[in-house]
């Protein structure tokens, strides 16, 4: 759970309840889609796409599409909501919201993918961007990026960085940094944030690259240290801590969620989903929510949105065939 000079993308693991958003300030859209929408989400409820969902689809009742619900489709990594839109019917009653990573990344990595991320979807709007973090842990105590590549070529056995898994969006990050800073990594995948966390804190790897969310409060606490951010700017999370070209690295890297119809949407139903998507993000009570929990809102166009999957498929490109993965 998915954007510069380099961007990735993926997860950020979040377990909230979805509050209800009442929208001040945005009128109804004067023609108004009928029935009950649904965004179709790949991932269980109580995770960072479903709590997204669920705000957006309270504030989008309130700009013009009528009766939104959110429905769950877990399974496949996001595989199984992405094929459920994909061949639903083209009439905006039915939309996909995905992070960035099965719509970029996915395309690299599996051998034979059952969707085209570009051809079968419609773009409707870029949502909302987050930052993956640089962790130091207590087997290595660096405190910056600098300090890390000093340790990493004196001691080589020390540059172990944990991440949530094989072939996902930090995996890949790991690659991109090493490649930028010109040091040796190697990589040890966990299932999942919390158990790499558990061995970062326990000194089993010197590093961990994941959502910035997943070690903010361990960094708080003191436990582990979080040496840099991945985006153009600080993150609200952590403002102490620099970007990764503050500290002379050319490399910013973001995630995203966004929004998609299935392909062949009519283009007056895109412009109207397109338009009440734009007003609940670009709200006041969205925006505040959506910053306390770690992201970026956006509330792009869809034309933007294409641009910026285009940008980033083409970015992710090299270091996923750098690391030779392939998954079937």
């Amino acid at each position: 759970m998915p954007t510069i000079t380099r961007r990735l993308t993926l997860r950020a693991s979040l377990a909230l309840v979805a509050l209800a958003l009442p929208l001040a300030g945005f009128a109804p859209l004067a023609t108004a889609q009928t029935g009950t929408s649904r965004i179709v989400v790949g991932f269980p409820p109580g995770g960072s796409a479903d709590v997204i969902a669920r705000l957006l689809a309270d504030t989008l009742r309130e700009t013009g599409l009528g009766t939104v619900m959110v429905d769950n489709k877990p399974g496949a990594a996001g595989r199984l909501a992405i094929n459920a839109v994909r061949t639903a019917k083209p009439d905006g009653q039915t939309l996909l919201l995905v992070p960035s990573g099965p719509m970029v990344i996915f395309p690299h990595v599996f051998k034979k993918l059952d969707y085209d991320p570009v051809k079968d979807f419609a773009p409707v709007s870029l949502l909302a961007r987050f930052n993956f973090g640089v962790v130091s842990g207590p087997a290595t105590g660096a405190g910056t990026i600098a300090e890390l590549m000093a340790k990493a070529r004196a001691k080589p056995d020390t540059a172990t960085y944990g991440t949530p898994g094989q072939g996902t969006a930090p995996h890949f990050l790991g690659v991109m940094l090493e490649q930028a800073m010109g040091v040796p990594f190697l990589h040890v995948p966990f299932q999942g944030g919390a158990p790499a966390n558990t061995a970062l804190v326990g000194g089993h790897v010197g590093y961990k690259i994941d959502v910035v969310s997943e070690s903010a409060e361990l960094h708080r606490q003191g436990k582990v240290k979080v040496i840099a951010v991945t985006g153009p700017e600080r993150d609200p999370q952590v403002p102490e801590v620099p970007t990764l070209k503050e500290q002379g690295v050319p490399l910013e890297i973001t995630a995203w969620f966004a929004l998609y119809a299935p392909a062949g949407t009519p283009p007056e139903v895109l412009g109207r989903i397109e338009k009440a998507t734009q007003a609940a993000v670009r709200s006041p009570a969205l925006r505040e929510k959506l910053q306390k929990l770690g992201y970026q809102p956006v509330g792009s166009t869809g034309t933007e949105l294409a641009a910026a999957q285009k940008a980033d498929l083409a970015r992710w490109e090299r270091p996923i065939k750098t690391t030779g993965v392939q998954l079937d």
